[in-house]
């Protein structure tokens, strides 16, 4: 049985991905990570990575059964690009921040005290466990359905060719969402000669470095931060 606690967050995130889960257990497993599981010694926990398995192969066959049929006039090639920005780390770690995914995740001490709650990889791997313990539960539609409700704005940025391509502006809507600090972006160092400078910017969240970046102009190291701020995310 699981504690008020637990039974609580269970009810709250089935509420988020609007399903009710006949098996409450399969969520639960969806939501634990390995680091929570390995503390519990006295006892035999199952934790997410199979069921991440799973619902990494029903996220993919989802997706592409729904650009296929949608987008009846794209080539192959063009099919397999929007496939791969939306099947992809960045594009689920994305969306499970826009549903606060981590606020519901099982993590074990060492994992939490480092902020693994906004993990990038630890996100994007409790989505696709979410995905597939609701294939389980509801079959092929339940899975389908939550799919399509969360990431078809996903697949027409990625038509578009808009997605994960502003770096700043998707990191100033984490950091909106999550925090009251400021994004600040800071040159901390110019390389070269002036025909061919290479700029270093450092980006800041309040008084935190969130990551550092290089370009051959203000404005594509400023990208390049914010891109390696998005590849882990945490505060």
């Amino acid at each position: 049985m699981f504690d008020r606690m637990s039974a609580k967050k269970l009810n709250e995130i089935q509420d988020v991905i609007d399903y009710k889960f006949k098996d409450s257990f399969l969520l639960q497993e969806a939501l634990t990570h390995s680091s929570y599981a390995k503390e519990c010694k006295n006892r035999k926990m199952s934790y997410n990575e199979r069921l991440e398995f799973l619902g990494d192969s029903i996220f993919g066959l989802v997706v592409s059964d729904y650009i296929f049929n949608k987008y009846t006039n794209l080539p192959e090639g063009e099919l397999t690009k929007i496939r791969a920005n939306v099947v992809c780390e960045a594009s689920l770690a994305e969306r499970a921040f826009k549903i606060d995914l981590g606020k519901y995740l099982r993590l074990g001490k060492g994992e939490e005290s480092s902020g693994g709650r906004k993990r990038v990889s630890i996100l994007a791997d409790a989505m696709e466990a979410v995905i597939g313990a609701m294939y389980i539960d509801g079959g092929v539609d339940a899975a389908r359905k939550f799919v399509l409700s969360i990431f078809v704005e996903n697949v027409e940025l990625a038509v578009k060719g808009e997605l994960n391509k502003d770096y700043k502006t998707h990191l100033q809507e984490l950091c909106q969402s999550k925090s009251k600090e400021k994004i600040t972006y800071k040159v901390i160092g110019e390389l070269g000669p002036d025909h061919n400078k290479t700029f270093q910017v450092k980006i800041f969240l309040g008084e935190k470095v969130l990551g550092r970046g290089a370009g051959k102009s203000k404005k594509e190291a400023e990208q390049q931060a914010a891109k390696k701020a998005l590849g882990e995310f945490v505060r």
